[in-house]
């Protein structure tokens, strides 16, 4: 199939695919890139994604973000920038809807305790777990376990933030799902991802934020007056108020939200199109092969991006609410783990077999995937019904 739209020399083009794993037909109306969107979009994995934490546990309110809201913010602002660098559109947002994917319930508080807990039993990677579930967790096809993605969305979710080994380092030193699988695909780690996907590890940062700004405004963590004494956010407060006068507060929340992502965005291709003029970048392996990241803030904002990261993790990250939901968070995923593995008769039947059929190591990893894909709502009733004594739930 000759996909027309059009690509720039350094973009990866769906008829230069290097394929899949299995060997399967390729649709005749989408592309190999846009077929893999489809199925992260109909994957069990990503619809769980709406139920689980971004920095505010779910139940908490309605309005804040979700992993699945955060992805779909995270797509359209890699999208954005894909189109105009000439990028393919579609990989850029497959692995922008499935960056998350492997993220366990309670953000980073639940990653932390599961990672702990299985550290006797080669830790746990929330990006490695988004490998293992696209190639084996997901099981929707007759002919494979997994998703069948292609070549260039497996390099993308697992290089996405740069190569995973580095000068002497071999396959062994990597998180137990890269490893597995490095054994039967060779994803050439060691070197730079596309294009694609390094915009779509940007258009995360841009994203994450930006949507914590907004949530930490609307939970009452931060203000707009403490924004203004930050270089970005300050110098776009002071413009609006410039042009439009005193604005009710929550019509000035977005605009400054609008104003951050296009500011980030424009500093971002401005960057990426110097970087492929001056080292004279044509293809999507030169890109490969550069032995840096391309798409990059300019110096300046990235300073901004940091104070702004520094200051969420100072007064929203750490802030005592957040601080004593995550406590909480971590005891529940440490007890659910401790329980499964001294009892694993209580897991579900589907999961019990496999988790009782291996050694300690192997009943261990079956554990954490099955914690790893639990939601906030769920790993609490499950909590609630294995350990409160007073629960009807028998």
């Amino acid at each position: 199939m000759n996909h027309a739209v059009y690509h720039a020399p350094y973009a990866c083009h769906p008829d230069a695919s290097r394929g899949r794993q299995h060997n399967e037909p390729e649709s005749k109306t989408r592309t190999p890139y846009q077929r893999d969107r489809d199925r992260i979009l109909h994957c069990g994995a990503f619809r769980r994604l709406k139920h689980k934490t971004q920095v505010f546990v779910a139940h908490v309110g309605d309005y804040y973000r979700t992993r699945l809201t955060h992805s779909l913010e995270v797509a359209q602002i890699g999208r954005s920038i894909a189109r105009e660098l000439g990028l393919d559109e579609e990989l850029t947002e497959t692995l922008s809807l499935a960056h998350d994917l492997g993220h366990t319930a309670f953000g980073h508080a639940g990653e932390d305790a599961l990672d702990e807990a299985m550290q006797p039993f080669g830790g746990f990677d929330h990006n490695a777990q988004t490998l293992r579930i696209v190639t084996k967790l997901e099981k929707r096809y007759i002919q494979f376990d997994g998703l069948n993605m292609t070549w260039e969305t497996l390099e993308g979710l697992v290089k996405h933030n740069g190569p995973l080994l580095g000068k002497g380092e071999g396959i062994d030193d990597l998180p137990f799902a890269l490893k597995e699988h490095a054994a039967v695909q060779d994803l050439q780690l060691e070197s730079w991802p596309s294009l694609e996907a390094q915009v779509a590890a940007l258009s995360d940062d841009i994203a994450y934020n930006n949507h914590d700004i907004d949530d930490s405004i609307r939970a009452g963590l931060i203000t707009l007056d403490d924004l203004r004494q930050l270089p970005l956010t300050g110098d776009i407060l002071a413009d609006i108020d410039k042009t439009h006068g005193k604005i009710d507060e929550k019509l000035l929340r977005h605009e400054l939200v609008r104003e951050m992502i296009s500011i980030m965005i424009a500093d971002l291709v401005g960057v990426v199109r110097d970087g492929l003029n001056k080292d004279k970048v044509e293809t999507a392996d030169d890109v490969r092969q550069l032995g840096r990241a391309l798409a990059v803030f300019s110096p300046e904002m990235e300073t901004k991006h940091r104070e702004i990261k520094s200051f969420l993790h100072a007064r929203v990250y750490r802030h005592h609410t957040v601080n004593g939901s995550m406590s909480k968070a971590r005891r529940i995923m440490r007890d659910l783990f401790d329980l499964y593995l001294a009892e694993p008769e209580v897991l579900p039947e589907d999961w019990r077999g496999a988790a009782l059929a291996g050694d300690e190591t192997m009943k261990a990893r079956i554990i954490c995937d099955y914690m790893a894909g639990m939601t906030d709502r769920f790993a609490m009733e499950e909590h609630r019904r294995l350990f409160d004594i007073s629960d009807t739930m028998i």
